[in-house]
């Protein structure tokens, strides 16, 4: 394989189109065909299924997708440290809970697209558990974790913050009138919990569990929008980053239930592993992160 046909196999996945990847590349689009012809003969796979115009990834193509980019990374790290160049360019991938890429990077990405228009920034969100597996692979550059706290030897850690929680409710909801709610007022009630924040709700589960008060009705979101538009609507009651309802609150659209386990927060962890080289895209990155969590924590 040719570190050429790995970089065009790459922005043809990302774009899905030969055509737009050839303008991209800057090569005629019976080139970009021909290197990916002839990559697939040198694997013995198809890398892409062909639908008329349109394309799409196979299997092995997504499979592909992850070396590709770690044999490019090493290709970018061997000419920085060789030729000691110090362009800021190459592709990060970042695991970040929904309401976080929401309420809190969403200015600074956009700072960072700007200072830094050779980097191209691929958002995931959380998934806790394969989260170290990803890191050490590099199949993630950089993640972002809400959660009191992160354990492992191989990886790095830094909190940027806290993040209070709020158990909120639509203001018809039965619960919302009460003075104060129980941790046992919850086991009647419908939970709306969220996948993509990731650890916090393991920390709501668990409260529950030690009371002994795991509701009858948990429904799980993989979008956190659209968790809290179905609380808005009365489908039932969820914790979540006081950011993330904050508005909601102010324009009534949600109340926040005075629950006996009072002001919960947690951490939110910047995390990276420590025995992988960081380009410098990352190293900007993550600065760029930190003083922008300075001044947004200052300013709170």
């Amino acid at each position: 394989m040719e570190i050429r046909e790995l970089r065009t196999f790459r922005t043809v996945a990302m774009l899905l189109s030969f055509n737009k990847a050839a303008g991209k590349l800057n090569y005629a689009q019976s080139s970009v065909s021909a290197q990916i012809k002839s990559l697939e003969d040198k694997l013995g796979v198809n890398l892409f299924d062909r639908l008329g115009r349109r394309i799409r990834l196979t299997e092995a193509g997504a499979r592909l997708t992850r070396y590709a980019d770690k044999i490019l990374e090493l290709e970018e790290e061997t000419r920085n440290e060789i030729a000691g160049t110090k362009d800021v360019i190459g592709t990060l991938t970042v695991r970040i809970p929904e309401s976080v890429g929401i309420y809190r990077l969403s200015p600074v990405i956009g700072q960072f697209a700007i200072q830094y228009p050779k980097v191209q920034l691929n958002f995931t969100t959380c998934a806790h558990e394969s989260l170290p597996g990803d890191l050490r692979k590099g199949i993630t550059d950089l993640a972002f974790l809400l959660s009191e706290s992160v354990r492992s030897k191989d990886l790095d850690t830094e909190v940027m913050g806290f993040e209070s929680l709020a158990l909120v409710a639509a203001p018809g909801h039965a619960l919302a009138i009460r003075e104060r709610v129980s941790t046992q007022d919850l086991k009647t009630e419908t939970i709306l919990l969220s996948r993509a924040d990731c650890s916090y709700r393991r920390m709501f589960e668990q409260i529950l569990n030690e009371a002994n008060a795991v509701p009858a009705n948990i429904h799980s979101f993989q979008s956190t929008q659209t968790l809290k538009q179905c609380v808005i609507s009365g489908a039932g009651i969820t914790i979540l980053p006081e950011i993330a309802v904050i508005d909601d609150l102010e324009q009534g659209k949600l109340v926040r239930l005075n629950w006996d386990e009072g002001g919960l927060e947690t951490a939110l962890h910047m995390i990276w592993f420590k025995a992988r080289w960081r380009p410098p895209a990352l190293e900007a990155f993550m600065n760029m992160i930190r003083e922008h969590f300075r001044r947004d924590w200052a300013a709170a």
